[in-house]
């Protein structure tokens, strides 16, 4: 079995976060950091992968742009 990639793992948390639509704007930001701060781990342990980090950059992007909306 093949190690997933990141865009699969950063697929699947937004597809189960989809799920969860009475979510608050409040945990909604707070479950987009835990994405972001996951996907940064995993950039971190893929040393050399520019997709993995690029990937990571975006979810944090979006997790601080959320924060600071709320």
């Amino acid at each position: 079995m093949s190690r997933p990639s990141i865009a699969e793992v950063s697929a699947l948390i937004a597809d189960l976060a989809a799920l969860r639509q009475n979510r608050t704007p409040g945990e909604f930001a707070a479950l987009m950091a835990r994405k972001a701060d996951l996907l940064a781990r995993i950039a971190t342990h893929t040393p050399g992968d520019a997709e993995a980090a690029e990937v990571a950059r975006l979810a944090r992007e979006r997790a601080d742009s959320l924060k600071s909306a709320d």
